[in-house]
C-alpha cells in the first residue's frame, strides 16, 4: 500500500510533535504542589546547608514550597527510597555522587535500588575532603607521614567518615605501600577525641569538621583532596602539589530526579540550579561549609559521576 507511507509518516511526526508538546507543557507546570529536597545526610551538615540553601531560591522560582527533609543514615540508600516512594513525582534528592558511583560498588549484592531509578539532573556543589594528621606525630606533610607510616608498618591508625573519604585512604595505601590501621566509629565525635590523645594519627572528612581540630593545635592539615585548593584553607596543597596526584577526589553533589523525568523539565531544573549555583551570594553563604559551586547540567554531572566511579572502582579491585 504505497499510497498510503506519506499519510502514515505525517501522523507519525504529528504524533512525535504532540508528545514533545506535552512534554514541554508538563515541565512548565511543574511542581503543582511542595517539593520534598531529600538529603543523605542530617541537620546542620555541609550537604544540609548547601541543599536548604538551593531550596529557598528553587521555591521562589517555582512558586511554591521547596521542603528539606533529611533520611541519613545507610550511605544514601535510606534517601533513594524515600525517594521511590513517591508517586506523584514531586521529590528530588540533594545528594552525593556516591549513589551511583559508590553504593554499586560497597553494596553490589544487596542494593535495594536500580540506578537507573535515580536520575542525574544538575550538579552543584563540590564538598572539599581533607587529609589531617595528628600533631602528636609530628610530620609537617603527606610524604613525611608516608615516611612514618613505612618505618611504623601496621602502628599508625587512621579513621574516615564513610564514602568518599574511605576510599581516599584506601588509595593513599594503593598508591605507597603503607600499612595502616583503620578504626571504625558509629559515631565520628569519639574520632577526635582519639586524633586529639594521638591514639588515632589520621583523619580523612570534610574539611570543615578538621578546621576545629587545626585551628585548637591538635592537627595540621596535609592536603585537600579536590582539584582546587579551598578558600576555607587556602595555604593547603592539592593533591597534586603534595605530590600525590592520585589522590584526586573531587566531592561531587548534586540533584537526582526519578526515571522517565521528562527531558524538558531536567533541563529547565538544570537551568535554574545552574543560575542559582553561578550567584556570587551564594558561594560566599555556602564558604563556611566548605563547598565550593560546580553548575553543570545533567550530562556534565554524569560525567563527574562516572569519573569518581571509575577511580573508586580501581581503588576497591585493588583493595580487595
Amino acid at each position: 500500500m504505497p499510497h498510503l507511507m506519506p499519510s502514515i509518516g505525517r501522523a507519525a511526526l504529528i504524533g512525535l510533535a504532540l508528545i514533545g508538546t506535552a512534554g514541554s507543557a508538563a515541565a512548565q507546570n511543574w511542581p503543582q504542589h511542595t517539593v520534598r529536597m531529600i538529603t543523605p545526610l542530617g541537620p546542620g551538615s555541609g550537604m544540609d546547608v548547601a541543599a536548604r540553601v538551593f531550596a529557598e531560591r528553587l521555591a521562589q522560582k517555582w512558586g511554591q514550597p521547596v521542603v528539606v527533609e533529611n533520611r541519613q543514615g545507610a550511605d544514601g540508600i535510606l534517601a533513594v527510597q524515600s525517594l521511590l516512594a513517591d508517586r506523584e513525582n514531586h521529590s528530588l534528592i540533594f545528594g552525593f555522587a556516591g549513589l551511583h558511583s559508590i553504593n554499586p560498588i560497597v553494596h553490589s549484592d544487596k542494593l535495594p535500588y536500580d540506578i537507573r531509578d535515580v536520575v542525574p539532573i544538575a550538579s552543584t556543589i563540590d564538598a572539599t575532603l581533607a587529609l589531617t594528621v595528628s600533631n602528636t606525630l609530628k610530620v609537617d606533610s603527606l610524604s613525611g607521614f608516608v615516611a612514618v607510616a613505612k618505618q611504623q608498618p601496621g602502628r599508625l591508625n587512621w579513621a574516615a567518615t564513610t564514602g568518599l573519604p574511605l576510599y581516599v585512604v584506601a588509595a593513599l595505601q594503593k598508591t605507597t605501600g603503607i600499612d595502616i590501621t583503620q578504626i571504625a566509629y558509629r559515631d565520628f565525635g569519639p574520632a577526635f577525641q582519639d586524633f586529639a590523645t594521638g591514639r588515632v594519627q589520621l583523619l580523612a572528612t570534610g574539611i570543615n569538621l578538621l578546621l576545629p581540630q587545626v585551628a585548637a593545635g591538635r592537627g595540621k592539615f596535609l592536603m585537600v583532596t579536590n582539584t582546587t585548593r579551598s578558600p576555607l584553607a587556602p595555604d593547603v596543597p592539592t593533591p597534586a602539589e603534595a605530590g600525590f596526584p592520585a589522590l584526586t577526589f573531587n566531592g561531587v553533589n548534586g540533584l537526582y530526579g526519578w526515571r522517565d523525568m521528562p527531558e524538558a523539565l531536567k533541563a529547565r531544573i538544570a537551568a535554574d540550579v545552574r543560575e542559582i549555583a553561578t550567584d556570587p551570594a551564594i558561594a560566599e553563604r555556602l564558604k563556611p561549609t566548605g563547598a565550593t559551586m560546580r553548575p553543570g547540567n545533567a550530562a556534565e554531572f554524569a560525567a563527574a559521576i562516572e569519573e569518581q566511579r571509575a577511580k573508586v572502582a580501581t581503588v576497591a579491585q585493588a583493595a580487595k
